[in-house]
């Protein structure tokens, strides 16, 4: 389902200080913003203002979703004459970046910088983060907090590098720092990345996307300030929804590789022990339980796994199909 239709979009231009719906959002911003700004933000009202009146020194617009927020966060943008999309339940840092880029396609943005409502990133480096896609030597340009001298809690540092190298495997392009939101994408970039992950592990789906799609992927160094309440979650409850994001975008776009090959291996172990159980009842009358429990669960886990793995390839390449079969008919010819 598409995001804008689980979300309430209010729009505040600065001539008309009144919010509009969403479906006014297109034909009432007739102006093309070449720089725009998305700020993800959920319970923000403590940094929103700063982040904001920062930000807009440096871009041309300023989009900021509001994720079901339960205190003053939309309306203090609203207030500071920004674009503020509404969700009127909280739908994850995920969703809130398919209505900020569904958004500033909208309002016709050349290039767009994400970053986050809480204060972690700095405004003044928003330069920096750009240059690479207004000169045209990436798609994407990530942030990355491992490229200059910032004080990262270890346990944020040593999460973050298994997810990155996670993100890593069988990529040419590496990144230091997958998880970072502080970025800029080209037109093309949020024309063709398909976010499919809702939370937080987003912005690693991002790049393996990205990748799949052939986009050019550089990093840039920026700064990051922590606070006491920058998060929302647990660190291992937010490494655990990451993970899993990773290995669930993997498992659609890989299925055979991903789920067929462990599939494999479960049916392999079953099969052996069930061989090796028979053998031994065989030749000694002994029925050993734990063997035959491994053998049964090997086979069910791992026929399960690998019929799975079938017709998820099966489906990918029917909407493979589907997707190639509507280009070839939106051709229009002209004498």
């Amino acid at each position: 389902m598409d995001t804008c239709s689980l979300a309430k979009v209010t729009s505040e231009i600065r001539e008309d200080p009144s919010p509009t719906e969403a479906t006014s959002l297109e034909t009432s911003t007739v102006f093309t913003a070449p720089i725009v700004a998305c700020i993800p933000a959920y319970n923000e009202e403590k940094y929103i203002a700063k982040v904001v009146l920062a930000t807009s020194k440096y871009v041309d617009k300023i989009i900021v979703c509001d994720d079901g927020s339960d205190d003053m966060t939309a309306d203090i943008a609203q207030s500071l004459g920004v674009t503020v999309v509404r969700h009127d339940k909280r739908l994850g840092k995920g969703a809130a970046l398919k209505s900020l880029f569904d958004a500033s396609k909208k309002v016709g943005a050349d290039v767009v910088v994400t970053l986050d409502g809480d204060g972690q990133h700095n405004p003044k480096e928003i330069p920096d983060v750009v240059q690479p896609i207004l000169a045209g030597k990436a798609d994407i340009s990530v942030g990355s907090r491992f490229r200059r001298h910032n004080h990262v809690p270890r346990h944020r540092a040593f999460g973050n590098s298994i997810i990155t190298s996670i993100t890593n495997l069988r990529s040419t392009q590496k990144v230091t720092d997958s998880t970072c939101g502080f970025r800029a994408y080209s037109n093309r970039a949020i024309r063709e990345v398909d976010i499919r992950e809702n939370g937080m592990g987003v912005d690693s789906q991002i790049l393996m996307d990205a990748r799949a799609k052939k986009l050019k992927i550089v990093e840039t160094g920026v700064s990051v300030t922590y606070g006491s309440d920058t998060s929302t979650y647990h660190p291992t409850r937010l490494f655990a929804k990451i993970i899993m994001a990773i290995v669930r975008y993997a498992s659609e776009e890989h299925p055979l590789l991903i789920l067929g090959v462990p599939g494999l291996a479960f049916l392999l172990v079953g099969l052996t022990y069930g061989a090796l159980l028979l053998h031994i009842y065989d030749t000694t009358g002994l029925f050993i339980l734990s063997y035959a429990l491994l053998a049964i669960g090997g086979v069910i886990v791992g026929l399960l796994t690998t019929l799975i793995s079938v017709v998820l390839f099966a489906m990918k390449n029917f909407l493979n199909r589907l997707r190639g079969t509507s280009k070839d008919h939106n051709v229009i010819v002209s004498d």
